[in-house]
């Protein structure tokens, strides 16, 4: 039935729609964030719904409903729900100042800046979020940068870098989960392929960051107490995933493991644990929608021939399996310009890179972890990107002045690249479909 659909350029008008509120709206107001992500996902799925007048318009809303309904969008939803409960739960029993904490209590005071990152690599792969990370750790870098006479520019890009390799790689991160569910692929398969492809750039990352900041010193004033116990929640959820148990008993079991460590450790009663678990839940309802909307929408879309459309023009251009995969870097990395959201990129172009991935035999879990790396490249050195401008707004600096120093998301980049270039890692090769 797919491969009888003829390609039509106007059925991507509602994507056209879609990233044209957000780029109108930002010009006129300056503000990139000022139109809400649902409201324009909504009315990208009424234009979508608007057209082909050669089916009826419930036959439409069925097709819709069909797309949202989809048995990997929901998954994603319950995953995006859990993942909110678990973050929430942990984040309020203290994990995260105490990884804060404890990182700044070993780390020696020649190595701040260089620790910053590895601070925020540690707390960003916990906690799933890079803005959460960006949150805690910023004010920290700007402290820093005030002692040793770094530029702040340096400290927060550093505080940056930890961030993204996180938002990159954890398992209860939206993005990660975006793209692992599009691409029909296991959370630990993934985590195994992109991690050794962005190893090396963490490790690149570190040592610019430490040749830079030779012989600066500072000592970070103040009690840095910590909870080795509250940390146990975090590193639970991580072994457990890599292990290869199911995503849903391991968030599962990760609420029930902080609930039971913020009981113990008096952070909240009964009462407080349900609060907490509802209010992380309540945290991820926008994006679970906004999910449900996008996966309706692209449906239509490819019900009326959008799909097939850009998979033509794609496809007469790349001759191979490895122009496939810069297709799909490609796609992830515009997705990202034009919405400034990594999670909604993956999320939007996470079906049309399965379709390229089937056609020329592209391994899910590089497929995944392509979308996710080249979106989470771009996102963190994006000047209206949420990342850059928080913490450009907590120093009260330009965010351009941020970019010289993103080395994390561009190396992560080059990493991407060579790692598409030379087949790495190679995989017994999959039959294209024909």
């Amino acid at each position: 039935m797919e491969n009888q659909i003829k390609g039509n350029g106007m059925a991507l008008l509602p994507l056209a729609v879609f990233i044209l509120l957000f780029i109108g709206t930002a010009i006129v107001t300056n503000d990139f964030y000022s139109m809400p992500v649902i409201l324009a996902s909504l009315i990208a799925a009424g234009v979508a719904l608007s057209m082909n007048r050669k089916e009826s318009f419930m036959k439409k809303v069925e097709i819709f409903c069909k797309g949202a309904g989809n048995s990997n969008i929901i998954l994603m939803i319950l995953v995006f729900l859990l993942a909110g409960a678990f973050a929430a739960t942990a984040e309020k029993i203290g994990a995260v100042d105490s990884i804060v904490n404890l990182g700044i209590s070993i780390l020696p005071p020649n190595l701040l800046i260089v620790g910053l990152f590895l601070i925020g690599c540690f707390i960003s792969i916990s906690m799933g979020t890079s803005m959460g990370t960006i949150v805690a750790l910023a004010p920290i870098g700007i402290g820093i940068a005030e002692q040793t006479g770094v530029a702040p520019a340096l400290a927060l890009s550093a505080v940056i870098g930890g961030a993204m390799f996180g938002d990159n790689l954890s398992m209860i991160s939206d993005t990660t989960i975006a793209a692992v569910r599009t691409q029909n692929t296991q959370m630990k398969d993934k985590f195994k392929v992109n991690f050794f492809i962005v190893l090396p750039a963490a490790i690149v990352t570190a040592v610019i960051y430490g040749v830079w900041t030779m012989g600066e010193q500072a000592v970070v004033s103040g009690e840095h107490a910590f909870e080795f116990i509250t940390i146990l929640p975090y590193l639970g959820v991580l072994v457990a995933a890599i292990a290869g148990v199911n995503v849903l008993v391991v968030l599962v079991s990760g609420v029930f493991f902080a609930g039971i460590v913020g009981l113990y450790n008096g952070s909240f009663g009964m009462s407080g644990l349900v609060s907490t678990v509802t209010e992380g839940i309540r945290g991820m309802e926008d994006l679970a929608m906004i999910a449900l909307v996008i996966g309706g929408m692209i449906e239509v879309i490819k019900h009326n021939g959008g799909i097939q459309f850009v998979l033509d023009r794609i496809l007469s251009r790349v001759k191979s399996r490895r122009g496939a995969e810069f297709g799909i870097a490609g796609l992830a990395s515009v997705l990202d310009l034009s919405t400034a959201n990594n999670t909604i990129s993956i999320i939007m172009g996470g079906p049309l890179a399965k379709n390229i991935s089937e056609e020329y035999g592209v391994d899910p879990r590089k497929s995944a972890s392509i979308l996710d790396i080249f979106a989470g490249s771009v996102q963190g050195m994006l000047p209206y990107g949420a990342q850059v401008l928080a913490a450009a707004g907590l120093a009260s600096i330009s965010p351009l002045a941020l970019l010289p120093y993103s080395i994390y998301p561009i190396l992560i980049a080059v990493a991407g690249i060579v790692a598409i270039m030379i087949n790495y890692p190679s995989f017994e090769r999959k039959e294209a479909k024909n």
